[in-house]
């Protein structure tokens, strides 16, 4: 009975956080995230996918108001342990399960074709002229009549292949 009181005087009731209860929080938070993030799967702060920014938002979220007190904080770092370990098995799953992929991931969606912008497509994936022509920069192409095909992968980066 002793630690818990001592712990409930160290990080603070919910809604009840001072100053520097607050700040054993924040300490407490951010050596939580980091050995969270370390045990997550790459993809999750790697390479962004619909579920890698859904998990991310919900996580800093959750972790803000356990920071500031207006939840329980040990309640609240279970239940984000929980949030990434679903997450890893959902990923897993996903290269396992062929129809689940595109599920979390999505599809890549191919927006330029013999040298052609697909401007149906483009618009589609939000894709600009200027997202287009920067890609193409960056894949060292300067005119689009170069391009064999360009892709909007699944994390959004869009995938250049030369003629």
């Amino acid at each position: 009975m002793g630690e818990i009181d001592f712990l409930s005087q160290l990080v603070g009731e919910t809604e009840n956080v001072n100053w520097w209860q607050m700040c054993v929080r924040a300490t407490l938070i951010l050596v939580f995230g980091i050995a969270l993030v370390r045990a997550a799967v790459k993809r999750v702060f790697g390479q962004w996918g619909a579920i890698d920014i859904i998990l991310s938002v919900i996580i800093g979220s959750n972790l803000s108001r356990a920071l500031t007190g207006t939840v329980p904080l040990w309640e609240t770092l279970i239940a984000t342990t929980l949030l990434v370990a679903l997450h890893a098995v959902l990923v897993s799953l996903a290269v396992r399960l062929r129809w689940l992929g595109p599920t979390l991931k999505g599809n890549a969606a191919r927006i330029v074709l013999n040298g052609e912008p697909d401007d149906k497509a483009m618009r589609r994936h939000g894709v600009g002229e200027g997202d287009l022509e920067e890609a193409l920069r960056e894949g060292g192409v300067l005119d689009c009549k170069e391009v064999r095909e360009a892709w909007v992968e699944r994390n959004g980066k869009i995938s250049v292949i030369k003629r």
